[in-house]
């Protein structure tokens, strides 16, 4: 069994036109942190998308190595759900993602349980399946009958994709992922036959600065300053200032500290309104935020923030 499988990545896009609606399988978009299990001989190692090892931040998905019979690499979707409204929640996820310590670890555990989504099979009893198409590779999975506290293959279907995106908006999840039927799986690539479609505007950004907050933020973070990689280097795209916690801000504070540095990362000119008592800091910590659209200038207009990205890497952010 390979060492490593980079995750395949989809296309933000539209719904396939009505004639080539049969020809895509629906899947809903999940609002968690990208993870391929690679399972053998009883044995579990999750993989971030920038192929982190975080097998300890989730304790709870140690139990695959005991329903698997046979060594498989599965490609998923950690989650988690709110605690009041029971729906699939990025914001719960956080506290899990960032704990180091495993008495830490243990409590969230107990607090915030997570599931693994489990949508894809890249390898199975010595085989690798990435050259099957996609309908072969969801029978085979759904053949291993996954189905336990943590971890679940959620439904597909073939064609319907309208009322498959209409369902995801219902129930309140960030949209669907139309793939195509006779796709194969290419590790580490963005294919256009993985089109997601989203019900919201989200986007990854690179961290470039702060400002210092006024109020009730005075001596503590008011906004982040955000960019996005280009050929040119780091493109200034805006600031965010709201979506916030306390536990965030903190959070954020610590981790800035040795990323300090004189001067702007950005390639493109921060306005002078936005610079005005900026502290810069290193390029290396990628966030989500939720928008409205891009304006004229290539800002990102009313932004809120969803949270840190440590699974991924700034040279993997990409303007959706």
């Amino acid at each position: 069994m390979p060492e490593l499988v980079r995750p395949m990545l989809a296309t933000l896009g539209q719904l396939p036109p009505e004639r080539d609606d049969g020809r895509y399988g629906y899947e809903t978009k999940w609002d968690g942190v990208r993870t391929v299990a690679y399972v053998s001989a009883g044995h579990v190692r999750l993989l971030s998308r920038n192929d982190l090892d975080v097998s300890r931040t989730y304790p709870e998905l140690a139990g695959l190595g005991d329903v698997l019979a046979v060594p498989a690499i599965l490609d998923g979707e950690v989650i988690a759900y709110d605690v009041t409204s029971g729906r699939v929640s990025f914001a719960a996820l956080q506290p899990r993602m960032h704990q180091q310590s495993p008495a830490a670890i243990s409590r969230w555990a107990q607090q915030v349980p997570v599931a693994y989504c489990v949508f894809d099979l890249l390898h199975l009893d010595g085989n690798s399946t990435v050259t099957l198409p996609y309908v072969e590779r969801r029978a085979l999975l759904a053949d291993l009958d996954l189905d336990g506290p943590h971890w679940m293959v959620p439904p597909h279907v073939v064609g319907g994709g309208a009322a498959a995106l209409a369902v995801a908006r219902e129930a309140g999840v960030e949209g669907i992922v139309a793939k195509r039927v006779d796709s194969v799986y290419e590790p580490g690539r963005r294919a256009r036959t993985w089109i997601k479609i989203k019900n919201t505007a989200t986007q990854e950004v690179v961290i470039g600065g702060w400002r210092p907050g006024q109020g009730n933020r005075t001596g503590a973070i008011g906004s982040l300053l955000l960019g996005i990689p280009s050929a040119s280097g780091l493109a200034y795209v805006g600031q965010v200032g709201t979506g916030f916690t306390r536990e965030m801000l903190a959070d954020l504070a610590r981790r800035f500290e040795p990323l300090a540095r004189p001067s702007s990362p950005f390639a493109t000119a921060v306005p002078t309104a936005d610079a005005r008592q900026a502290h810069w800091v290193a390029p290396d910590l990628v966030g989500e935020v939720e928008f409205t659209e891009w304006t004229r200038d290539e800002r990102l207009r009313h932004p809120s923030w969803r949270g840190l990205r440590l699974d991924k890497s700034p040279a993997e952010v990409v303007r959706e």
